[in-house]
This record gives structure tokens, sequence and C-alpha cells, in this order.
């Protein structure tokens, strides 16, 4: 009475220990029922069977069970094959059963079906055919191979005439045709099918029923899975546009910025020394240079990459120091915007060498939040460590960006990150489009991080935090 579900309705089916677990319960089920349906047998009826043997057959399904069990907790997946193998000792303990107890003349025979039903279900078809070459061949073999079942001893003959009226076989005489020589025999028949059937029924709906439920659970996991790849596919087509516009417009602003340094120049020149002024000039400059730097950036991002290792590539810096310049270049552009930084943990500091790229989506943050926050902005970082074992580097590294804004409105949810949601509804400053956020996203993804963003702590006070996940392996240089 061996049955098993699985949560793929479709071949290859065993790829975890699931399908092996409920297995094993419904195997519990199987030993149980065999245990009663013995006891009743030999106890109640007191049909003379060889009642050692078919125990044995019992307990050796019940140990094996035990195996499973063990089997289930170990770490290897369990493959199609062993997956196969556990449905055979089902098969050996019914047939043995079988062979003591009437052989294909039992009604209980039919129950082969269910380990091929099984296997029809969720396994290739090499292992379907094999199961149905076993199962037919233990069905041929009982059929010339078994003990006959004995009569039971019991009185059952009030049962079997009561069966015998009921299904239209009682003759005038109160015999019924062709049982008349075995008393009880005909009842002992009926009873075992109705039985088998309830057994089978049961198994079966319950089957189906966890079939159909994991067809519609495979069904819309498939829907999310299509809905992000088609999410994804757009999301990148946005940024390869939005990747090409940069580089036109960076090729385009080019001149311009040139031209400005130039004029510039000859205007610290000639009012250099007027008060205030010659301060003014100063800052226009640098933030023209910083511009310049940043278009050179994004023209060397959208044509061939950096060779590794050559003499242009930026030395690897600690953390701290890493992030340090990289505000330093940011106060050039935001000069009234104070910020504050500290570096979190006694963890010793990675070195960094971060690309262009990434430099420029923590900039984008930067940028979200001075302009919600122009009092000040804070910044804070820190490591988390590898576990035991697994050396003393960090795993990864969080960057925070702290600001006292209002905070974030709960409304847009899960929008935020999609071009066309911004923050910036304050109607007396310039609008977002919500492209930086995006860019920003698709560029921490890009190198294997997360972007988190939430409301401060009520304790902490007003304003919003932006939390930067980021692997160790994406800001550090290659070992050599």
């Amino acid at each position: 009475m061996s049955a098993a579900f699985l949560s793929s309705p479709q071949p290859p089916a065993p790829a975890t220990g699931q399908p092996l677990a409920r297995l094993i319960v419904l195997r519990r089920v199987e030993v149980l029922a065999q245990a009663l349906v013995l006891l009743l047998a030999a106890g109640w009826l007191r049909i003379p069977l060889e009642v050692l043997p078919m125990a044995a057959a019992t307990v050796a399904l019940g140990l094996f069970n035990l195996y499973s069990q063990w089997r289930l907790g170990q770490q290897r997946p369990v493959s199609e094959r062993e997956y196969f193998c556990q449905l055979l000792p089902d098969v050996a303990a019914l047939t043995l059963l079988l062979y003591y107890a009437g052989g294909s003349a039992n009604p209980f025979v039919s129950l082969f079906l269910l380990p091929l039903t099984i296997a029809a279900a969720t396994l290739p078809a090499r292992y379907i055919w094999a199961m149905a070459g076993i199962t037919l061949g233990a069905y041929t073999f009982l059929m010339f191979y078994n003990l006959p079942l004995p009569a039971p001893q019991g009185d059952l003959a009030r049962l079997d005439e009561l069966l015998a009226r009921a299904s239209g076989m009682a003759t005038e005489s109160g015999e019924h045709a062709g049982h008349g020589g075995h008393d009880g025999g005909f009842a002992l028949h009926v009873l075992g099918m109705w039985f088998n059937f309830v057994v089978s029924a049961l198994i079966v709906a319950v089957f189906l029923s966890r079939l159909a439920a994991t067809l519609r659970e495979r069904e819309r996991q498939l829907g999310d899975a299509r809905q992000r790849e088609q999410e994804r596919a757009l999301r990148h087509e946005q940024i390869l546009a939005l990747g090409t516009l940069a580089a036109g417009a960076a090729h385009k602003l080019g001149t311009p910025l040139s031209t400005m340094a130039v004029v510039l120049r000859d205007l610290e020149l000639e009012h250099g020394q007027t008060p205030g002024l010659g301060e003014d000039l100063s800052l226009l400059r640098q933030q023209v240079d910083q511009c310049k730097r940043t278009l050179t950036q994004v023209l060397a991002s959208a044509g061939a990459a950096r060779e590794r290792g050559g003499p242009d590539q930026p030395p690897a810096l600690p953390l701290p120091q890493w992030l340090n310049e990289l505000l330093d270049g940011w106060r050039v552009l935001r000069p009234r915007i104070r910020v504050d930084y500290q570096a979190l943990g006694d963890a010793s500091a990675p070195l960094v060498r971060a690309d262009p790229s990434l430099e420029q989506a923590l900039i984008n943050l930067l940028d979200n939040a001075a302009d919600a926050s122009p009092g000040g902005v804070e910044v804070r970082s820190y490591c988390h460590t590898a576990q035991p074992g697994q050396g003393d580097r960090a795993d990864c590294c969080v960057i925070e960006f702290l600001d006292r804004g209002p905070g974030l409105d709960p409304s847009l949810g899960q929008r935020l990150g999609q071009p066309g949601v911004s923050t910036k509804d304050d109607p007396t400053l310039a609008g977002g489009s919500g492209i930086g956020l995006f860019l920003t996203q698709a560029t921490l993804e890009r190198f294997g991080g997360r972007l988190e963003l939430s409301n401060r702590p009520a304790t902490d006070g007003p304003g919003a935090c932006c939390r930067v996940t980021l692997p160790l392996a994406s800001l550090t240089p290659d070992t050599p």
C-alpha cells in the first residue's frame, strides 16, 4: 500500500527532500494499516495465515522508513534514481504480503497501480516504464506462485448471506452461487474490495488534490518569473537608452565646459584680487573642472573599459579614505551642504578601488539626501565581518546616508526606484524625475548590492535613511 505525492507535477520531479518527506509520512500510514489488517485477520477473523513472515515484511518496511527518515536529514538532494528506489521496498512488501494471502486473487492486488501512478506523475519516462515492468512482473508472479487464502475460522455466515442477497447472488435454498463451499469467503472478498477501494480513493484524492495545488502554485511562480523577466528586460532597455543619451550629452557638453574654463581663468587673472568676486570665480572654476572630470569618466565608461592593472587605474585606498575623497569631490559641487562622515566598527578597513559608475551611484544618493536636507547630511560606513572559519576579511560593506528632511511618503511604497517616481514633490523646488534613483538601484544590483530606503526611528527625529549594502568583492581590487 505505498503512495507518495510530489510538489512538482512535471518530470523530473524529486530534486529536494520534500517528496521523500511526504512518502515517509504515507509509509507510516501504510505500515500501521498493514499491521491493523494483519491483526484483524489473525485475531478477529481467525484466518490461519503465515503471520511470522507477513509480520516480518511489515516490520522491515517500518525499519526502512526509519532509514528514509535518516536519509532525509542529510544535506545531499534526493535524485530521481534514489526516489525511484525508495518506491521499490513498498512494491516488494506488498508482493510478499499478497504471496501469503492468495496472490492475484486477493482484492488488494490492485494496489500495485499506486506506485505506478506515482511514478507516472513524478518521474521521467524511463522510470515509469521500469516501474510498469516491475509491478507487472510482480502481478504475474502472484498469478502462478502464491499460498491460497485460507477460509476464516470465525462465523461470517450472516454477513456472507446479507452481502450475497444484496448482490443478487443468493439462491432459493439460501446459498449463494459460487461460494457455497467457502464459509464467509464471499463476505471476506467483498469487504476486502471495499476496504481496498476506500484506501485507494483516499490516496488518489490526496495525491490529485496536492498535484492540482502544485500545478496552480507552479503556474503562479512561472507567471511571476515571466513578469520579473519582462520588468528586468524593460529596465535594461531604459538603462541602455539613458546611457546612450548620457554619452551623447557628455560629448556635446565637453566643448562648452572647455570654453567656460578658459573664460573663468581669464576672469580670475583679471578680477582674482577683487574681494568676494575672486572667491566666487575660484569656486566656479572648481565646479567646472569637476564637471569636466565627471564627463571624462562618463565617456570612458561608455567606451572601452580601462585595462585592469593599467597605469591609469587609481590606487587602492582604505574604505574611510576612499569615502572621504568621494565626499571631498562632492563638496566642490555642493559647497553649502554640510556632510558629516563617521566610520563605525573596529574591523580593519578594507582596501577599495571602486568602479566610476558605482561612485556616481553613491553621489546620486548624496544629492537626494542634500536636496531633502539642506541643513546637512550624515554618512556612516561599517563592514560585516566574515563568519568564523571564513577568514578575517569583511563580507560586505554598508554605507548609510541620513538626512533631516520630512522623510519618505509611505504611499510611494515599492514604487520608489522606478522612472517617473520621485520623492521631490516640494512645489518650491525643481521636481525630480526619479531617474537618478532608478539608475542608482540598477547600478547597485549590477555589482551585487542592494538599496534600502526607510524613515529614521522616531526617537532619532525626522528624516530618511538610505542604506547601501555592497559585497566587498565589488569594492576591493584584485590581488595579484
